[in-house]
């Protein structure tokens, strides 16, 4: 699927340029020539990345970053003929994925896209959430859901479950969930994991009638996804 990109360019020549091997190469380019429009473009449309010009009109390209970054995680080359390393380092720091000074070779150019697209796509398929069973477990939201109704489960609850499914088909023993689960330092009572367990259990397996948790007799704990 085509890539589509948007070049923030004020010098006409330049950005044309650019568009044209970028189209060579298989993708869909839109351009703006100022900072104002530029920004208006980036946050009313969805671009896979944006080449971003640092000395533009209306609006600069560090301010243009910066607005950008208040509402979408795009990834963003700044290209720009100002080679100071404080130049880099405040793009960097207000957001940019990469950065070109100009002038610049093409094929340097389309790699550096070319793995920011990758890291993009890395990024996109990267899932934070689980499932086995129909419970599903998202990392992100630290929630837990069987057919789409919240289980409301303590910390400790949601991080033995967590580490369960993280293992699955992998037998834990009690001693290394607690480790995970209480902390090494914790003084309290040995069979905390087996009470956890068995509030899993009434507030998953059996109110949904599922088999989530096997006991393994003398070791452990296990969840299986078959």
């Amino acid at each position: 699927m085509a890539n589509r990109i948007l070049i923030i360019e004020d010098e006409v020549k330049i950005a044309r340029f650019i568009e044209l091997e970028l189209v060579h190469e298989g993708n869909t380019v839109d351009k703006a020539h100022d900072g104002r429009e530029g920004l208006d473009k980036a946050l009313s449309e969805d671009f896979d990345l944006i080449l971003l010009d640092v000395m533009l009109p209306k609006l600069n390209g560090l301010e243009v970053l910066r607005r950008i970054r208040m509402e979408k995680e795009t990834p963003v080359i700044m290209l720009t003929a100002r080679d100071a390393v404080m130049d880099k380092v405040s793009g960097l720091d207000a957001g940019a994925d990469d950065y070109i000074t100009k002038p610049f070779a093409i094929e340097e150019l389309l790699a550096r896209i070319r793995v920011a697209l990758k890291k993009r796509g890395n990024a996109v398929s990267t899932t934070h959430t689980m499932e086995i069973k129909g419970v599903v477990l998202d990392e992100d939201r630290h929630e837990v859901t069987v057919n789409g109704e919240i289980v409301e489960l303590t910390n400790r609850e949601f991080e033995l479950l967590h580490m369960l499914m993280r293992n699955k088909n992998i037998v834990l023993d009690r001693e290394k969930l607690m480790n995970e689960v209480c902390g090494y330092d914790y003084i309290g009572e040995t069979n905390i994991i087996d009470v956890y367990v068995r509030y899993l259990r009434t507030k998953i397996d059996d109110k949904y009638g599922i088999k989530l948790i096997t006991t393994v007799r003398g070791v452990g704990y296990v969840i299986k996804d078959n």
